[in-house]
């Protein structure tokens, strides 16, 4: 005892021995509650193995700067020196057993803290970490992604990838996020971290390598018009993902762009990326290099640097691949061909497309609205078919609610116009940002917007009485409702931007 009353003698030394102590005893606990007896929960593992040893850490710090200040006091004469032996003597049995004491601490200490680090180290790799913690901040990000293609896949395997360097990164990146999470100075809505984005190509290649072959693929579309009787409209599409034959990998077809002896660059003059007036092709084989510019943006050739160049990889379309934000008419389109909404429901596209694209200050307001606003719509404007179909409008109702909870988000001023998915060329620009006719080279090269280059249409029309061909005499787009060609001379989006049917 009279050696601790001499160690602690210093307040400093004191506080660090309590405050680890008492960290040790906690997060032990805690560790025996999460792994022994299997309880625990999200703010379990925070607490257990990072705010726990980080802690202790502090503890441990304040002791032995303690002990730092109380030797240095002692050696100006500001103290007396404490009796007793100065030095290690291991021939006196009780300096064997201080050291043997004190050993055997410090290699508990090193083995608490390399499990402690290990375990910090999966936790902050874990949805649960990335997704949950920051609850109202990555409540977006977090629910799109449980109803995504990628739902097992952790956030990590994309966001970081593997290897030291990326994780470093993104653990010093992160250190502003816990600012801005704390302070409340982050934005909203989130936006996509382009800018520090590790490639796709060490990311997404790991399982979609672009050596594999891709063969052409079938999609069927249903469409439904905003009418009174909510009209199907069917297109059956061949998708060209590469070339006819294996033989020719990716010498043509959608995924040329990322044909390794390709190289395609770009800039853009927004984070959105939906202009793209600058781009330059290079035949890595031959050295050919062509760079066109769109006619119709102005474009300040002194953004041609290094910093500002882009190469373009899977992310350039593929841009929303776990956080995809449904629109309006994807969840209507889709509710009707599930089945989960009936056709019977008179103009149900029409209001619903209304209720849906309408702005909310909160999503309480906004369910509490859409459920009401849709009762009210057919009991003012339908009363007879609400009288005989009462339960399918409520049914419709809890539908609309249920997709407003997965991809919209007022709070954090998330809904599936501020994320643009750059993936086809209906709702937003996709590949007409590039592919629109206006892109020419110095040698008069354009890149044209032949839309047979990437798909074609094997079959189109109603339901009940669809026109059929075959792959190899494609039929030309036929727009369900009757709008004199206009499709050939405008892009989709100046109709279809997400909140027109």
């Amino acid at each position: 005892m009279k050696g601790l009353k001499t160690v602690f003698k210093h307040w400093l030394s004191l506080a660090g021995f309590l405050i680890f102590t008492t960290s040790f005893t906690i997060s032990l606990f805690l560790f025996i509650v999460a792994n022994v007896l299997g309880r625990g929960g999200l703010y379990m593992g925070l607490l257990t193995y990072i705010i726990g040893p980080a802690t202790m850490a502090s503890g441990m710090a304040l002791l032995l700067i303690g002990l730092w200040v109380q030797r240095r006091r002692t050696k100006k004469g500001i103290e007396p020196p404490p009796p007793g032996v100065k030095i290690l003597n291991l021939e006196t049995p009780r300096q064997r057993r201080r050291l043997l004491l004190f050993t055997a601490a410090a290699a508990l200490f090193v083995l608490i803290s390399s499990l402690a680090s290990f375990e910090a180290f999966h936790y902050t790799e874990s949805v649960q970490f990335c997704g949950q913690l920051c609850h109202k901040i990555m409540e977006p990000e977090h629910v799109a992604y449980q109803h995504s293609s990628h739902a097992r896949i952790s956030c990590v395997e994309c966001h970081v990838g593997a290897g030291a360097d990326w994780f470093v990164r993104s653990k010093l990146s992160g250190l502003y996020q816990v600012y801005a999470a704390l302070t409340k100075t982050y934005p909203t809505p989130i936006p996509t971290p382009i800018h520090n984005l590790r490639p796709a190509r060490e990311t997404c290649e790991h399982c979609h390598w672009p050596q594999k072959f891709y063969n052409h693929k079938m999609r069927f579309e249903s469409y439904y018009l905003g009418d009174e009787t909510n009209t199907r409209w069917d297109l059956q599409l061949v998708m060209r993902l590469g070339a006819e034959h294996s033989s020719r990998g990716q010498e043509k077809g959608i995924h040329w762009h990322i044909n390794s002896d390709v190289r395609i660059e770009y800039i853009s003059g927004e984070d959105k990326k939906n202009e793209i007036p600058w781009v330059r092709y290079t035949n890595i084989q031959t050295g050919e290099s062509h760079v066109y510019r769109d006619e119709d943006i102005d474009f300040d050739e002194r953004l041609v640097t290094e910093e500002n160049i882009r190469v373009m990889d899977c992310i350039d379309c593929h841009n929303r691949p776990s956080h995809d934000y449904k629109s309006p008419n994807r969840i209507i389109n889709d509710a009707f061909t599930s089945g989960e909404v009936s056709t019977d429901l008179p103009e149900f596209k029409l209001k619903a497309m209304e209720l849906l694209t309408a702005e909310y200050e909160s999503s309480t307001a906004a369910k509490k609205t859409i459920r009401e606003g849709l009762v009210e719509f057919y009991v003012e404007d339908h009363p007879e078919f609400y009288a005989a179909n009462a339960v399918l409008v409520e049914h419709a109702a809890d539908l609309l609610v249920r997709e407003f909870n997965r991809f919209f988000f007022p709070e954090m001023k998330v809904r599936w116009d501020t994320h643009n998915n750059q993936v086809g060329h209906m709702q937003f620009k996709g590949c007409a940002r590039c592919h629109n006719n206006t892109h020419i080279s110095d040698e008069g090269r354009r890149i044209g917007r032949d839309c047979n280059s990437c798909h074609v249409i094997t079959a189109q029309g109603p339901y009940d009485g669809m026109e059929t061909t075959s792959v190899m005499n494609p039929l030309v787009f036929r727009h369900p409702v009757d709008i004199d060609g206009a499709w050939q001379e405008v892009l989709c989006i100046e109709c279809h931007e997400g909140s027109v049917y």
